[in-house]
């Protein structure tokens, strides 16, 4: 714990750093965070290229660098031409300081390379968080609060690099869940990291090299993996049980008019989940693999009042 600088300070004090207000919804509830299928809108980048901008977290295949220069050479360079698997996390709502920490470590994680049988570790490959490093203090989870940590927010790169692995067919080394739920992604889906403690780890378990390659724009985080040949299809599966409703958390606001009350975090409820995929293979035969059991903790709804 001593490799990164920490401050706690309660989920009241956390959100008021901000003037924004974050209504984070309820995946459980709304199902408004399941990977769909369905072909996602789409942008047209300086080339006069289309590229995906999914509404909701997902894979997706139409990637927004493809044709550029810099991306074109690192193929060429590690014999990577072919697409494995790509992802859109979309953060909705981002805390303080999340945004420019997951710009930051997608520029550090684009271009590196995973030679086959090796296994990738985000703490050594992006880490440490530092200000040293150019990270600024963002917003992350501990038990029941809301801290402000040096490179807070950075857990978006592990849970799409989670996400990533997982739909590459990759073996998945470690990986642990936040302390309560996060809202950009299906329970059960993401990955959380501080450096020295928790890691996100896998192995490259093809024949050949892997190159990473991703990009923030706008509130959405891109990144794409690029081998030899595609992986078989990887579908999630999620057993929600122990739900439980987030606690109410008041706070004075005296800005606020006389009884006046203001909804400033709507909360998410805690649960457990139990993760499995199922991998399908080019002859209709398939597995199904244990992902493991995924314990979250509610997030309290915050309600400012006067």
């Amino acid at each position: 714990m001593d490799k990164f600088k920490l401050t706690i300070l309660p989920i009241s004090l956390a959100i008021l750093l901000s003037t924004k207000s974050y209504a984070i919804s309820n995946p459980i509830l709304d199902n408004k965070f399941t990977i769909v299928n369905s072909e996602p809108e789409f942008m047209i980048n300086k080339r006069n290229e289309r590229y995906d901008i999914p509404e909701v977290s997902g894979e997706v295949s139409n990637m927004p660098w493809r044709n550029d220069k810099e991306f074109l050479k690192a193929k060429d360079k590690y014999d990577t031409h072919t697409l494995i698997a790509g992802f859109c996390a979309v953060l909705k709502n981002p805390l303080p300081g999340e945004e420019y920490n997951v710009s930051l470590a997608s520029q550090k994680v684009k271009g590196q390379v995973i030679k086959s049988s090796k296994i990738f570790s985000q703490n050594s490959a992006i880490g440490p968080y530092t200000k040293l490093r150019g990270f600024r203090e963002g917003a992350s989870y501990i038990g029941g609060n809301i801290i402000m940590t040096e490179g807070g927010g950075v857990c978006k790169i592990a849970t799409t690099l989670y996400n990533l692995a997982v739909l590459s067919n990759l073996e998945v080394i470690e990986r642990h869940n936040h302390s309560m739920p996060v809202n950009y992604v299906p329970y059960g889906q993401d990955a959380t990291v501080a450096y020295g403690v928790k890691d996100l780890r896998f192995k490259n378990t093809t024949e050949n090299s892997i190159l990473i390659w991703a990009e923030m724009i706008g509130n959405r985080l891109y990144m794409g993996f690029y081998g030899s040949e595609k992986p078989p299809k990887v579908i999630w599966n999620h057993e929600v049980s122990n739900v439980t409703t987030p606690p109410v958390k008041y706070i004075k606001n005296e800005n606020l008019k006389q009884g006046e009350i203001k909804t400033v975090l709507e909360g998410m409820d805690g649960a457990t989940v139990k993760s499995t995929i199922t991998i399908f293979y080019n002859d209709e035969h398939y597995i199904i693999k244990n992902m493991g059991i995924s314990h979250y903790e509610p997030l309290p709804k915050v309600i400012e009042t006067n």
